[in-house]
């Protein structure tokens, strides 16, 4: 396995700005499956911090009073605890818009007011392409008087709402509103990833390029400018201390961050003209695909995206998809409904024409049968290039908002990683997977789960529920009235184009 490979040269990256090396070795990465898992790790890290140390974090969406365990503490209660020992804490939160339109302008106003009275610093930032949004998950602890216990958190996860659940997928108590088909307490699947080494100081650079950034926090909303003059808020980021050394060898694994920035004006110093790295590598690594490509994504949507995965099974005959995506939509709605679906329904209709034999598409339920959200954004490709973070697979995460995603090789992780999703969407004990190493027999095994688990419910559910979780996404009808609107709506409103024009015109990402 070359690294060079598989992850980006500095050329490739298409960013001449970026101050990022092209990777970096000597890390360790962990995956925590669901926001349980993710949250009970930053608890306990987030309380181990002292006086001097840092706390960065970027989020979509967080939620001062989301229990981060069962017993707490919230997510404000955390942060703020750290600020007033000293903890140096700091946030870039999205504006976000009105909760009329169910937004989280006023939450995540609120968790910022909260650690910004507590001694911390978190500022609203607004610094997007129009009907855009800072996407980003990362949270960067560093200890500069113990840099070999530093450690990031990067992913698909936010600090708020509906995030903690767990492999039973009961889902969190403290609930988003979302599709009626989800219930009151929508089960909710993602993935965190935990690093430790060297690339600790890769995350920590992206944070503190984003919060030295010299233009306005809000530079397409006047109303908001003047809303937060008249108020008082903050709008101008507070100097940050040098940045650490970068923590020693921790592991094996080589990272890579992957970016996305929209070209906006005036543009981002780090990224005048945007960065589109997170598009350019899964190019770079489809093109290389093999035997598997195992996906699961919560907006696999794109008929523009799904022509790379095209490419791939037309180019490599021996080479299958699978894909998990949720069931539904998380939004109900005659308008809002048909865009939401007609992406995916154009995206699978671009792979089964390259390769209709060679592509599965499958959704999750818990053992009620309620559907679960797949929020996740993670690809595996031929067991050995594995990527996990904010960017889901549609051209809005590709060009047109904030993303973060890190992609990772190490001997055994991404096959470790698939293996630890399968067992559980197949009911599977640790260990209990011998028939899914190999990629032939783990296709062969969904197939089997799934066709199981449909059989038994279009039997009226008669008999013992068969094992797993997985059953085959059946995508929605939609008629040729419907599609003639909802396909420009989709593309204008849902999975805009975040490139130049040049880029565009030469559909180059």
């Amino acid at each position: 396995m070359r690294t060079e490979d598989w992850f980006l040269a500095g050329s490739e990256r298409g960013n001449r700005a970026c101050r990022l090396p092209g990777r970096c070795d000597g890390n360790r990465v962990v995956a925590h499956v669901h926001g349980a898992a993710y949250f009970a790790r930053l608890v306990e890290e987030v309380r181990q911090l002292e006086r001097g140390d840092h706390l960065f974090f970027t989020d979509w969406r967080g939620d001062a009073d989301e229990r981060l365990c069962a017993d707490g503490p919230t997510v404000g209660e955390l942060f703020c605890a750290a600020a007033r020992r000293g903890v140096l804490v700091k946030g870039l939160m999205w504006r976000s818009h009105r909760d009329e339109l169910s937004y989280s302008e006023e939450q995540n106003r609120q968790l910022g007011d909260e650690v910004s009275a507590a001694g911390g610093e978190v500022l609203l930032d607004q610094r997007v392409r129009r009907a855009g949004s800072h996407h980003q998950k990362l949270v960067v602890l560093r200890r500069p008087g113990a840099p070999e216990r530093d450690v990031a958190f990067a992913g698909g996860i936010d600090l708020c709402h509906s995030r903690r659940d767990d492999a039973a997928h009961a889902g969190d108590p403290q609930a988003v509103p979302m599709a009626r088909a989800y219930g009151d307490r929508p089960p909710w699947h993602d993935v965190q990833l935990e690093v430790r080494g060297p690339a600790v100081g890769l995350l920590d650079e992206v944070f503190r390029e984003r919060w030295e950034d010299p233009h306005s926090l809000d530079t397409h909303n006047p109303i908001a400018y003047l809303r937060d003059r008249l108020f008082r808020a903050d709008l101008v980021a507070d100097p940050l201390p040098g940045r650490p050394p970068d923590p020693p060898a921790a592991g094996s694994a080589a990272v890579q961050v992957l970016r996305t920035y929209p070209a906006i004006r005036p543009g981002y110093p780090f990224a005048p003209r945007g960065e589109r790295s997170v598009a350019r590598g899964y190019a770079k690594v489809l093109r290389r695909a093999q035997r598997l490509v195992y996906l699961e994504d919560q907006y696999m949507w794109s008929p523009h995206i799904a022509e790379l995965l095209a490419d791939a099974l037309r180019r490599s005959p021996g080479l299958h998809l699978v894909v998990v995506v949720p069931r539904h939509p998380d939004v109900d709605g005659g308008f809002a409904l048909p865009p939401n679906q007609v992406g995916r329904l154009q995206a699978i209709e671009v792979c089964h024409r390259a390769a209709p034999d060679r592509v599965d598409v499958y959704d999750l339920e818990n053992h009620q049968g309620t559907p679960v959200y797949v929020h996740t954004k993670v690809a595996v490709v031929d067991d050995t290039w594995a990527c996990a973070g904010s960017a889901n697979l549609n051209r809005r995460s590709w060009t047109h908002d904030s993303e973060l995603s890190v992609a990772v090789l190490d001997a055994g992780f991404a096959r470790g990683l698939r293996l630890e999703l399968l067992r559980e969407h197949l009911d599977r004990e640790p260990g209990d997977d011998a028939d899914l190493v190999d990629p032939a027999g783990a296709v062969h095994a969904v197939e089997a789960a799934a066709t199981a688990l449909d059989a038994w419910h279009d039997s009226g559910r008669t008999g013992p529920r068969p094992a797993g979780r997985l059953r085959r996404h059946r995508p929605e009808r939609m008629s040729r009235l419907t599609r003639s609107w909802a396909v420009p709506a989709y593309r204008a409103l849902y999975d805009p184009d975040g490139r130049p024009w040049r880029d565009r015109l030469r559909h180059r990402w």
